[in-house]
């Protein structure tokens, strides 16, 4: 039996389309706006001659002929619209978000390796006398990257959420079509931020390829995204 609503009896069909990547069953576009002079803007009637409804000669309802600073089509602040990837996702995270949410992670792992760790004696470099016990620090290291990338790489390709993501409302999103990642993304993505991590330039690495999304337009990615083409969105 047919789970769709009667025809003409207001009422909406399921949501099967949690990102709204479609336009509503039966939508129409608005008609053309009326000039004084009877004719719709878009064949003349704005003060430049454009044959658009905008003074920079768009075909689109923004003063950047799309709607948006950052591509073509009607939308949001990046220029969310036909052929762009963020057309009816969520709103991407705040990176400050992010950062709060990559912490909790790091703590809670971190946690799980001082536990693993701890019993057997391997901690960081041991100095004594001249002699620098650099075989445990490598242990740690190879245990660390091992439970960073393992835990980051189930979480993100099983819901797409760490559990620091999952108590602040963010969600890790394939770019192309804000699907959870596969777990060969969800690897990449999580290698790419946690080898450097582990191995060589924890504080500096984590800045570098977290802190990038504070600058980086108009998707907000890190590093780490970037290669695996990902970007982290609010759920809330």
């Amino acid at each position: 039996m047919s789970t769709e609503p009667p025809p003409g009896s207001g009422q909406q069909p399921p949501d099967d389309d949690p990102f709204k990547k479609q336009p509503p069953p039966g939508s129409q576009p608005p008609p053309p706006h009326q000039g004084a002079g009877g004719g719709s803007q878009a064949g003349g009637g704005d003060p430049y001659g454009s044959g658009g409804g905008d003074p920079y000669g768009g075909g689109g309802g923004g003063p950047y002929g799309g709607g948006g600073p950052y591509g073509p089509g009607p939308g949001g602040p990046y220029g969310s619209g036909p052929g762009d990837p963020l057309a009816g996702m969520p709103p991407l995270a705040d990176s400050g978000r992010r950062t709060l949410a990559r912490i909790i992670d790091m703590i809670l792992v971190g946690i799980v390796l001082w536990l693993l760790t701890w019993p057997f004696g391997v901690s960081e470099y041991n100095v004594n006398g001249d002699q620098i016990n650099a075989g445990k620090s490598f242990a740690q290291s190879l245990i660390a990257a091992v439970l960073y990338i393992g835990y980051d790489t189930f979480m993100t390709a099983r819901t797409g959420q760490t559990l620091g993501k999952k108590w602040l409302k963010l969600r890790v999103a394939d770019l192309s079509d804000g699907a959870t990642p596969s777990t060969q993304t969800s690897l990449t993505r999580a290698a790419v931020l946690w080898l450097p991590f582990a191995f060589c330039c924890a504080c500096v690495w984590t800045v570098i390829a977290g802190g990038w999304s504070f600058f980086d337009r108009p998707y907000k990615q890190g590093l780490h995204d970037k290669a695996a083409k990902t970007v982290v969105v609010s759920t809330r």
